[in-house]
């Protein structure tokens, strides 16, 4: 039973057991998979740091660090968001299923393993997996850039090009950016809004779009060219001159006078001239119904 890909699958099998690794092994390149074998967990965390298998197959129980903490530790990598983790196990109490599906398991097979009933399951899970990713980097070429973090500030997954933009947890950069994140929806920001910061040395925003299923903050990273090319639209509809198209889209943004004067460097008096002007060529009367044009205007192009 082959998996159509144009390129191999790549399988981890993390086991302490040799016996139980070979007779995987066999088959699993017998199905056309190239096979990394760990012997332990730290093992996996190690081969993980160089090579983004397309599936793992994970033993529960091992010595030194069991399968259920190497699955927790493996996921708190972003680049493992999409990996599907199946855990095999001697045990099918309830409660060893559940501590695998907690930490971060899609599926589980029992021991002793069936190979066919192993293939079958395998197929499932990279199919969703590769439809998964090939979502998201669709939402890429529609310059879409979104990610998910958790209430700290922890990246839980994102767009191909935004983890590109992100620091790894590796970085020096990482605490800092995921501290802001924290700080910022702490404060339970509208959805439309969003925070200018300063990414990997390179001026961005983050735009927050929703909460999902309680958990998941998702957010969309933009960059100074995606703003500029909404201030230009906005300039070229109504009419009004570039510092006055730069306030309007700020205002859709749901920024106060002050944050936007801080963001475009002028005082809150001068953002308050310019949008009067803004008013004015609008034919509006306050920045609730400026701010709604402004959206209209963009969400239409």
């Amino acid at each position: 039973m082959k998996l159509h890909d144009d390129r191999k699958t790549v399988v981890m099998v993390v086991d302490d057991a040799v016996d139980s690794i070979r007779m995987i092994n066999d088959a699993l390149e017998a199905a056309g998979m190239t096979v990394l074998v760990a012997l332990e967990g730290r093992q996996a965390l190690t081969i993980s740091q160089n090579m983004i298998p397309d599936l793992v197959l994970m033993d529960a129980l091992m010595p030194h660090m069991d399968g259920f903490e190497t699955c927790r530790r493996l996921k708190e990598n972003p680049a493992f968001a999409d990996i599907p983790i199946i855990f095999m196990t001697g045990l099918s109490d309830t409660e060893h299923v559940v501590m695998g599906l907690n930490a971060g398991g899609v599926d589980y097979v029992t021991k002793p393993i069936d190979t066919t009933e192993l293939l079958a399951r395998m197929d499932v899970h990279l199919a969703n997996a590769r439809m998964t990713r090939s979502a998201r980097s669709a939402l890429d070429t529609a310059g879409q850039n979104l990610f998910a973090v958790d209430r700290e500030g922890n990246l839980l997954w994102g767009t191909p090009q935004v983890r590109r933009c992100l620091p790894d947890r590796t970085h020096p950069e990482f605490p800092d950016v995921r501290a802001q994140l924290q700080e910022w929806l702490s404060h339970k920001p509208e959805s439309g809004h969003s925070m200018p910061m300063r990414i990997l040395d390179t001026p961005r925003s983050v735009e927050y779009l929703a909460l999902v299923d309680g958990r998941e903050y998702l957010l969309r990273l933009k960059t100074p060219q995606s703003q500029n090319s909404a201030a230009a639209v906005l300039r070229q509809r109504f009419q009004l001159t570039l510092r006055e198209s730069d306030v309007l889209l700020w205002i859709a943004n749901g920024k106060t006078n002050r944050e936007i004067g801080q963001i475009l460097d002028m005082s809150p008096r001068t953002v308050n001239k310019h949008l009067e002007q803004v008013f004015r060529k609008l034919g509006v009367e306050n920045r609730t119904a400026a701010a709604a044009s402004a959206i209209h205007q963009l969400a239409t192009q």
